[in-house]
């Protein structure tokens, strides 16, 4: 079974392009801060993010993967290719009259978006110009998307995992230089790295395409049709705008409130790109392997297989969220202390970020199983009832959200996301089980038991132990001596953490090591 393989591959070029990530962070915050044109960038850089997350990642992936996967199952790769081909050719029309009309009324499209910037012509202004320098990224991303399902239908992962790397190595680099050059002026910077997020766009898509071109199934364009292919896409994907992009479009709404409080946007951005480092290297990489891998055996005919393929998933992504989840909590400050207190980042938006972070991180294993569950769904081809309950989410996001962010600010914000993602779980997997899809043996309830509760005592060791470290994490202490002890923390919490969860009986590290092995 190569479920195992693929996994520790993408969640490896995730973890690499992460660790680039917050190498490009940490200058940001020194460059931008958490002001006005910060707020500017995050936002505008946002707006098309949310769009790539819908079109690209959320429809057309959890649309065009199955039934790419049925085509090469049942028709062979010829077919598989000629599907993409039809497919892509109406992706490439939309995207095109999508950034057209973005570009044209980009000012009325903004103002229903971040609405606590009107107040502020300036900064509103701002917002407009980066948002329209950046847009086309969208078209990139969403290109890059379909052409990295082509590559993960035809089970090779490693130029889509890799290609987000090119982004942030293209940012660094524009940082790096004005750090250099020591503009003073946030405005201006805002716009530069906006340019280096478009070359990091236009990077990505360039690495796929050449990456599909050697599989030899690249798609031809041709004059979009709708036939009857296409029409089963297009059923498939419209519900799934929402279903595949929930998280980010609670975090949308997020930023549309956030943009009443001054900072409040900046500070959940910074508290987002932590907990997205392990939703994107557990859970992104599992919904990315996951989904052909279940599509393959429901096409085939292959029920158990499928089960216990799901079965899998979900055991990797409660050894590795519930640890990350517990131990951002518990280590919060030290860690936003350690990677942006410097420059224009103060001591005050490190607490603020912090407190935000803790929010984020209770909701972490939901964010990630939701990853798990829904492949479930679309694999089946079923895309209207994720989306269902993907609305349901929307709306107890609105209604958290706007209940607690006159007295909770920002945190009321990261709360709301956390309590509709863990809604949207703990629903699509009652779902599954209801339908026959998915269930847990006695054996495996009491792993999942010992899983948590291992986690827990992970963290309390943390907790006790920053303590003490306090002053080694202190922004008054030397860079590298921060770092190192920041380092020292996490690697004791992997041998406390994979040390239970061994002596326990939740996983035997010996048994991991040979699953990995059965699956290389």
């Amino acid at each position: 079974m190569s479920l195992y393989r693929n996994f520790v591959s993408v969640s490896g070029l995730t973890l690499l392009s992460r660790i680039f990530g917050f190498g490009r962070d940490m200058m940001m915050a020194a460059v931008l801060g958490v002001g006005p044109a910060a707020d500017a960038f995050f936002a505008a850089f946002r707006f098309p993010n949310l769009f790539r997350r819908l079109f690209a990642e959320g429809a057309f992936n959890t649309a065009f993967v199955p039934l790419f996967a049925r085509a090469i199952e049942q028709e062979g790769e010829e077919a598989a290719r000629d599907l993409a081909g039809r497919i892509m050719s109406w992706l490439v029309l939309v995207l095109i009259v999508v950034t057209i009309l973005a570009e044209i009324f980009m000012e009325a499209l903004l103002t229903p978006f971040v609405p606590g910037f009107l107040d502020d012509p300036e900064k509103f202004e701002l917002t407009v110009l980066l948002t329209r320098i950046c847009f086309p990224y969208l078209a990139c991303m969403s290109l890059m998307a379909a052409y990295g399902g082509i590559l993960n239908g035809l089970d090779r992962f490693f130029a889509a995992a890799f290609a987000p790397v090119l982004l942030n190595v293209a940012t660094i680099i524009i940082l790096a230089g004005l750090l250099l050059v020591g503009h003073a002026d946030p405005a201006f910077n805002a716009v530069w790295v906006t340019i280096g997020v478009m070359a990091g766009g236009v990077a990505q898509l360039a690495l796929v395409v050449w990456a599909v071109q050697k599989t030899g199934v690249i798609p031809r364009f041709r004059v979009p049709r709708l036939d009857q292919d296409v029409k089963r896409f297009w059923l498939l994907a419209v519900p799934a705008i929402l279903a595949g992009g929930i998280t980010q479009i609670n975090l949308f709404v997020g930023t549309i409130i956030a943009s009443g409080a001054e900072s409040a946007i900046s500070y959940l951005y910074y508290a987002d790109r932590l907990y997205q480092l392990p939703l994107g290297i557990i859970g992104i990489a599992i919904g990315v392997v996951l989904l052909p891998e279940l599509s393959r055996h429901l096409k085939g005919g292959r029920f158990s297989e499928a089960m216990a393929a799901q079965s899998s998933s979900l055991l990797i992504a409660m050894m590795l969220s519930l640890p990350a989840a517990t131990a951002l909590a518990a280590l919060a400050l030290p860690i936003i202390s350690v990677l942006f207190e410097r420059g224009a980042f103060s001591a005050l938006a490190a607490s603020e970020t912090a407190r935000a972070l803790v929010a984020f991180a209770f909701g972490l294993p939901a964010f990630v199983l939701t990853k798990v569950f829904q492949p479930g769904f679309f694999a089946r081809e079923d895309t209207v009832t994720p989306t269902i309950l993907a609305a349901v989410s929307v709306a107890v996001n609105i209604a958290v959200a706007l209940a607690l962010f006159p007295s909770l600010a920002h945190v009321g914000i990261a709360i709301a996301t956390s309590l509709a993602a863990w809604v949207n779980m703990v629903a699509l997997i009652v779902i599954l089980w209801r339908r026959g899809h998915f269930a847990l043996s006695a054996a495996d309830l009491r792993r999942h038991g010992l899983i948590i509760a291992c986690a827990l005592m992970m963290a309390a060791v943390l907790y006790g132990v920053s303590m003490l470290a306090a002053p080694l994490l202190a922004a008054s202490a030397p860079t590298a001596l921060r770092l190192a002890a920041l380092a020292g923390l996490i690697g004791l919490g992997l041998v406390v953490y994979f040390g239970l969860v061994h002596l326990t009986g939740a996983q035997r590290m010996g048994a991991l090591r040979a699953r990995l092995r059965r699956a290389g």
